[in-house]
């Protein structure tokens, strides 16, 4: 199932084609929910009206478990995961990263370590579970670092770009991944290289050259 409305980006689609089909359904409704929080964020002109959508996002995941299934194509979806694991209290804490960039004025360190902690690292964690591997503290640092490395390319503010840039630098610690969890390991790789020090552009995802990254860590682990 692909539930409507933004779509992955491409590295997070390659990074799906390796993910066990008995999982990929789960995980892409775990990704996409990411997605969607994200949109509120993009396209929230009024940070308030912006602040509201994330709060029903919030109270909808909190009561996903109990609650009948939604004509929300995203949050119908996520029903398949309390089964295995993964329940709506656990999928609600990412609405509080993706809140944290909606203070005003510049992201401050405090705004950026809750944004890293609570979207990129609560994401590789629930991910890792998903996938049968071990959510470890390492596995949640990795998702920082690529969740900041993601709002470095995204971001319109050179000087934020720069502050979350270096901040997955901190994070995203060589390591070698278990074969389990390359998937994610394949999207850390790929933060990290966008994390580089000194790189004046960045590579268009789902290039042939960060495909041959994925499949180089998808063989080795690193």
């Amino acid at each position: 199932m692909t539930p409507g409305g933004p779509r992955l980006d491409p590295d997070r689609v390659l990074a799906l084609s390796y993910v066990p089909a008995r999982r990929r359904e789960a995980i892409t409704a775990l990704w996409h929910l990411d997605i969607a929080l994200g949109a509120v964020v993009a396209s929230g002109r009024e940070p308030m009206i912006a602040r509201i959508k994330l709060a029903w996002w919030r109270e909808a995941l909190h009561h996903l478990d109990a609650s009948p299934i939604s004509g929300e194509p995203v949050l119908a979806a996520l029903r398949a995961l309390p089964p295995l694991g993964v329940g709506g209290d656990a999928l609600a804490g990412m609405e509080e990263g993706w809140n944290a960039l909606l203070d005003p004025g510049r992201l401050s360190d405090g705004d950026l370590d809750t944004y890293a902690a609570a979207r990129g690292g609560i994401l590789f964690k629930l991910t890792a579970r998903l996938l049968g591997g071990e959510a470890s503290a390492a596995i949640a640092k990795a998702g920082e670092g690529w969740a900041l490395a993601d709002l470095a390319r995204h971001s319109a503010d050179r000087e934020e770009a720069q502050a979350a840039r270096a901040a997955a630098r901190s994070r995203l610690v060589p390591m070698r991944w278990p074969a389990i969890l390359r998937p994610l390991g394949m999207l850390a790789i790929l933060a990290a290289r966008d994390a580089e020090p000194g790189r004046t552009g960045l590579e268009r995802q789902g290039s042939p050259a960060r495909m041959l990254h994925m499949l180089k860590h998808r063989i080795t682990g690193i």
